[in-house]
């Protein structure tokens, strides 16, 4: 298996087109998670069926949240992504968020070629508010069943605040 964190960056953060390595896919429950010192996805844990993850989920190479992990993705499509892909994505926005009391953000994107949506998806705005109320319900509550009140959804933010977010995070990969 490759190395994601050495065959691939973060892209083109100016730009707006990021790498992301899907992770988990959409409507599972397993925690599949990367683990960098051995580059391989690893299955954490598996989480209680009501707390499948509502859209898939991965990772921005080359980058570290404050919580020590690669920068986390929420990424929206019609059908689940399977793990150990990789796509080309078009940063929409940035779910402010913190587990446990460490900030774990979550930079929402699509693919950066969508011809099934016609790459209507811009922004946080171009999203059904149903699909913002469920990735903000999902996150506020996906714990709960082992330490309820650990997760809190503190805010959305636009594409800009997210590339600061992405750059911070290749900043902090840099200083490792």
């Amino acid at each position: 298996m490759a190395d994601f964190n050495k065959i691939l960056d973060a892209g083109d953060v100016e730009g707006g087109i990021i790498n992301v390595v899907v992770e988990i896919p959409a409507g599972s429950s397993h925690k599949i998670e990367w683990n960098r010192e051995l580059a391989v996805f690893e299955l954490d844990r598996v989480d209680p069926q009501i707390f499948a993850k509502p859209c898939n989920y991965g990772f921005i190479p080359q980058t570290l949240d404050e919580d020590g992990d690669e920068l986390d993705a929420l990424i929206i499509t019609e059908q689940p992504l399977p793990t150990g892909i990789f796509l080309k994505a078009k940063v929409i926005g940035v779910m402010k968020f913190v587990d446990d009391g460490e900030v774990d953000d979550k930079i929402v994107v699509v693919p950066a070629d969508d011809r099934d949506t016609g790459n209507a998806y811009n922004s946080l705005a171009d999203l059904p508010k149903q699909l913002i109320n469920q990735l903000e319900f999902h996150f506020s509550h996906y714990k709960d069943l082992k330490k309820a009140g650990t997760t809190v959804v503190e805010s959305w933010g636009d594409v800009e605040e997210a590339k600061e977010v992405i750059k911070e995070s290749i900043q902090r990969w840099k200083d490792l």
